[in-house]
């Protein structure tokens, strides 16, 4: 019989990336990096001027993968939780850092302790989620991700998927609302990882006549326990 899977986000979820970014672009290219704002491309301003800055974010964010990676340290629990949850069912890294920077993610995270396939994806992810359902055929599937749009994705494209929303990184947990198509918001590895392993045992979610997943955060298995809230 197949085993279970967790398909994971990994910034924010395993690693720490917008603190070491917002570090980074500050010290480097005095740019105030602040996502109380809101978006990410509201949240990156001039120091001197206070200007928004838009066209140099994606450039600014490929530069920082490209020779910043070692600032990414693991969110904390992520590394003793992929070890815990790993010795009952495989994990995939589902990150949107894009194809060419998969071969860093993957060295990324072994170096952190996480030993795990990284898939690099752009744009949504509830298609290529759904390659990974086709190819693996696990017996069922946790979805984990910090951004809501990645849940509304996987919602429609596999809907038989558990679906957690983590913020790992405290500084921005609190400004984030509860993604409502996720079934869960936990923002913490060791109460996320009972939460997952309770999924796994009790198998897919229910879908209605029309093979329709639960729409979210009013499932039974839910759970908000933010502790930045």
């Amino acid at each position: 019989m197949s085993r279970p899977l967790l398909i994971t986000d990994c910034d924010e979820v395993l690693l720490h990336m917008v603190v070491p970014f917002g570090q980074w672009v500050d010290h480097v290219h005095g740019i105030h990096f602040d996502l109380s704002r809101g978006e990410f491309t509201e949240a990156l301003r001039h120091k001197e001027t206070g200007d928004l800055i838009e066209r140099e974010a994606v450039w600014l964010l490929e530069d920082f993968f490209l020779t910043q990676m070692h600032r990414q340290q693991a969110i904390a629990g992520a590394v003793a939780a992929m070890r815990e949850i790993g010795k009952v069912a495989d994990i995939v890294v589902l990150t949107n850092i894009g194809p060419d920077f998969r071969a860093r993610r993957a060295a990324q995270l072994l170096a952190a302790g996480i030993d795990a396939p990284v898939v690099g994806n752009r744009g949504g992810k509830g298609a290529p989620l759904a390659m990974i359902l086709a190819e693996r055929k696990p017996s069922v599937a946790v979805f984990v991700d910090d951004l809501d749009v990645h849940h509304d994705s996987v919602a429609r494209h596999a809907p038989d998927v558990w679906r957690l929303h983590m913020v790992g990184e405290p500084v921005i947990a609190g400004h984030i609302k509860p993604a409502p198509m996720a079934h869960a918001r936990i923002d913490d590895w060791v109460r996320a990882t009972a939460w997952i392993l309770d999924r796994f045992a009790e198998g897919p979610p229910l879908l209605d006549h029309h093979g329709r997943g639960h729409p979210g955060l009013d499932h039974p298995a839910s759970a908000v326990l933010n502790p930045a809230s």
